[in-house]
């Protein structure tokens, strides 16, 4: 990726758009993040939208540190699959050694921004791995497979966040609402 000559700034909007690049590279959809934080949002709010997981998901990848976060971690996953990375620090990105545990701190410092309910979260889909977290974790491990070792838990962590935030709307909105005003439904389908 081509980046400008001793530029360190950016907007949130091409911070958005270089972090979905950069998704789109490591083999991830922005519609994939999605997925995670509406399976694991509509287990305790089944009204949620996923249009609301995307604006999410769309809302975290425009802020700063998600953008030096997940720069940083897709790069070192890149570097170590093009055999980069020197010493023996290469074979314990190479094969996801469990115990290494910077990556999950990359992942708790970035649902960290949402608070404990973002760490805790994260901690469901680090240990759970659904869907495009499971597919990132299990390539990685296998022969000719792309690295993810930083990619899976700063996915987990964007989703995390990403479903915590779709929780804080949904909360402010339901306490926003006048409780002397009863909301009545009618079924028009005739």
């Amino acid at each position: 990726m081509k980046r400008e000559q001793g530029r360190s700034l950016y907007s949130r909007e091409e911070m958005l758009r270089l972090n979905i690049k950069t998704l789109q590279e490591r083999t991830v959809s922005l519609q994939d993040i999605a997925d995670v934080a509406f399976r694991q949002q509509a287990k305790w709010n089944p009204d949620i939208s996923m249009q609301e997981c995307v604006d999410s998901v769309e809302k975290i990848l425009s802020l700063r540190d998600t953008f030096h976060i997940l720069q940083l971690g897709a790069e070192i996953d890149r570097l170590t699959d093009e055999g980069q990375i020197k010493g023996p620090i290469y074979e314990i990105l190479k094969t996801d050694l469990g115990m290494f545990g910077i990556d999950e701190l990359f992942g708790l410092e970035l649902a960290g921004m949402y608070g404990t309910i973002g760490k805790t979260n994260f901690g469901d889909i680090d240990v759970n791995k659904p869907l495009v977290i499971d597919r990132l974790n299990e390539e990685g491990k296998h022969e000719g497979g792309m690295c993810h070792t930083f990619l899976d838990d700063i996915v987990g962590a964007i989703a995390a966040a990403a479903s915590t935030r779709v929780a804080q709307i949904e909360n402010e909105e339901a306490a926003r609402k006048d409780p002397t005003i009863k909301e009545i439904k009618l079924d028009l389908d005739v």
